[in-house]
């Protein structure tokens, strides 16, 4: 399930704990609901519009391989950094395992 609302991302960005790699930072904040909830912000400091949707895709094919590994009842926000389009939905899966980890939300 998306997070579309302007609303839901600020109060994860105030109220989530931030996890910083290279190419991507991830927010995790504890909802109320039973269900994982994604939200992906591309900035233009990304690149052009093709570079975005590329970070995009990629971002959410790391996370739907991650996906049966995460306790339901998170919500999530990834934000693509200037190299997140030059590199494989492999490498976004590897630093998204480490911040999982780190925040302990892996099953």
């Amino acid at each position: 399930m998306p997070i579309k609302e302007n609303k839901d991302f600020r109060r994860i960005y105030t109220r989530g704990k931030s996890f910083v790699n290279p190419v991507l930072v991830t927010y995790v904040l504890k909802n109320r609901s039973k269900h994982l909830r994604i939200g992906i912000t591309t900035s233009k400091k990304t690149g052009n519009a093709v570079k975005r949707n590329r970070s995009r895709r990629v971002i959410r094919e790391a996370f739907r391989m991650m996906a049966p590994n995460v306790q339901p009842g998170y919500d999530f926000v990834f934000v693509a950094r200037g190299k997140t389009p030059f590199v494989k939905s492999t490498d976004i899966y590897r630093a998204m395992s480490q911040q999982f980890k780190i925040a302990g939300v892996l099953k």
